[in-house]
């Protein structure tokens, strides 16, 4: 009895190893499908609202974790091109996903506009300056202006736009305070160390140490516009594909538009 218990044990294991070396046995999809994790390469400004909608993607794809890298639009495209890992790319400008499109670097057809901003002029609540209009930064008794760097901060791109449409720009570049990403804008505003700062409508909705005295017209800069797309070298193309699809959706959209986002058309 014990000779024929020994053997089936011994031809069962058999069996076992053998499909496993021909690959007979499939573990079951959800363990296939699990630990995925995401990296979303976003631009600083969606901070709040991208962590706001995190739990929400996770409670309907709880085998999706996300994680993010946010920072200025150039700075993350740069990355990017250099060969750092990254799942989605989530710009606040369009030349930044451009470029990454020039050279094949997302996967064209999962780019979309997903959605639109607004450029303000905003001072230390607690100023005394008197003004009301971005050609007033020319004024002597504004000596320091917060603002993103032109060439790798889309805030800084629009802003240069503004000025040069204004004609203003040879006069207030001496003034000007330069951040590497909005976020570093708003804080030199908020800490006084600069007289004004030009940011998006969304980042004061976080602050209440500033202030908005004007908004941009928008004729006089490029539409602000903010286009997501899966990186030609994502691992999970189908997963990050799943997340913007998430993102278009009501739930999410709610939670743009309560941090002051308008949604592209």
């Amino acid at each position: 009895m014990r000779k024929k218990v020994f053997t089936f044990v011994c031809g069962v294991v058999f069996i076992f190893i053998l499909a496993i070396s021909l690959n007979w046995f499939t573990p079951p999809s959800g363990i296939v499908q699990a630990n995925i994790t995401l990296l979303v390469s976003a631009a600083a400004s969606l901070q709040d609202a991208l962590q706001e909608i995190q739990p929400f993607f996770q409670q309907t794809q709880s085998n999706i974790k996300v994680n993010y890298n946010f920072g200025a639009s150039g700075a993350l495209q740069q990355q990017t091109e250099q060969g750092a890992p990254a799942d989605i790319f989530f710009s606040a400008a369009t030349r930044q996903m451009d470029a990454l499109q020039a050279k094949n670097l997302i996967l064209a057809d999962t780019r979309r506009n997903l959605l639109t901003n607004r450029l303000v002029l905003i001072v230390p609540s607690n100023s005394r300056l008197n003004i009301n209009s971005f050609r007033q930064l020319t004024d002597n008794n504004i000596k320091r202006i917060a603002v993103g760097e032109f060439r790798s901060v889309p805030v800084g791109q629009y802003s240069e736009e503004l000025f040069n449409n204004l004609g203003i720009l040879m006069q207030v570049k001496p003034k000007l305070v330069l951040g590497n990403n909005v976020r570093n804008v708003l804080a030199a505003v908020e800490s006084g160390n600069a007289d004004a700062g030009i940011v998006y409508a969304t980042d004061v909705m976080l602050s209440n140490r500033v202030r908005v005295v004007a908004t941009a017209p928008e004729d006089l800069h490029s539409p602000i516009v903010y286009p997501i797309a899966v990186v030609s070298s994502s691992k999970n193309p189908e997963s990050a594909k799943q997340y913007i699809q998430f993102l278009s959706n009501q739930q999410a959209i709610s939670v743009f538009k309560k941090y002051g986002f308008g949604v592209a058309t």
